[in-house]
């Protein structure tokens, strides 16, 4: 079975359900699954390092999980426009797989959660995009023949999935968010799936 890395940072939770629907959709393509990880919280002061293991949610992501995924899906909530300092802080760790092209080729997608609709998702996708193309990735978004694209009132962008969570912070996904996700996963699964034939 060929695996799909999905790795996120969630703090409110709806980065996390994004990464199940992606998830959902990656395993909806025959061949193919998900392997769901997270990326550990960093602080601004110096503290005690994070425990081997998260008190909830997905285990921490490894080396060998890259290494050993055909493709990839990276999901952050929104900072101003940007990627969450523990996934660029992520990004920033990943020298030697630059160094030696171990992400080259390999299909790559992106989602996010903004607390407003103009809060920056489509930003922030682009800018977890970037780093993937240094490192040689194929990136996958979500084409106009996804019905839902067009219907959506909350999240979802052709570059990505996404979730507009309010001022709440609303982990719930509407049914275009959900649907727009796995959409994704589905997509970047049968990208995977043939270039891994």
């Amino acid at each position: 079975m060929t695996e799909v890395l999905v790795l996120y940072y969630s703090r409110g939770g709806s980065v996390s359900r994004l990464a199940r629907q992606v998830a959902r959709g990656i395993g909806e393509v025959e061949g193919v699954s998900a392997r769901i990880r997270s990326v550990p919280p960093v602080a601004a002061v110096t503290q005690a390092a994070a425990p081997p293991v998260p008190d909830e949610g997905a285990p921490y992501v490894e080396p060998r999980d890259l290494a050993e995924c055909a493709g990839l899906a990276i999901g952050s909530p929104t900072r101003f426009g940007n990627m969450a300092a523990p996934v660029k802080h992520w990004f920033d760790g990943l020298g030697a797989e630059w160094a030696s092209g171990s992400l080259v080729g390999k299909p790559a997608a992106v989602f996010t959660s903004t607390a407003t609709m103009h809060g920056g998702q489509e930003a922030t996708l682009l800018t977890m995009m970037v780093p993937l193309l240094h490192h040689g990735c194929v990136l996958v978004g979500i084409p106009y023949t996804e019905p839902a694209l067009t219907t959506t009132r909350s999240g979802g962008t052709p570059y990505g999935a996404s979730h507009v969570s309010g001022s709440q912070d609303d982990p719930q996904l509407t049914d275009e968010e959900a649907q727009l996700a796995r959409a994704l996963g589905r997509r970047l699964a049968a990208l995977v799936a043939k270039v891994s034939a």
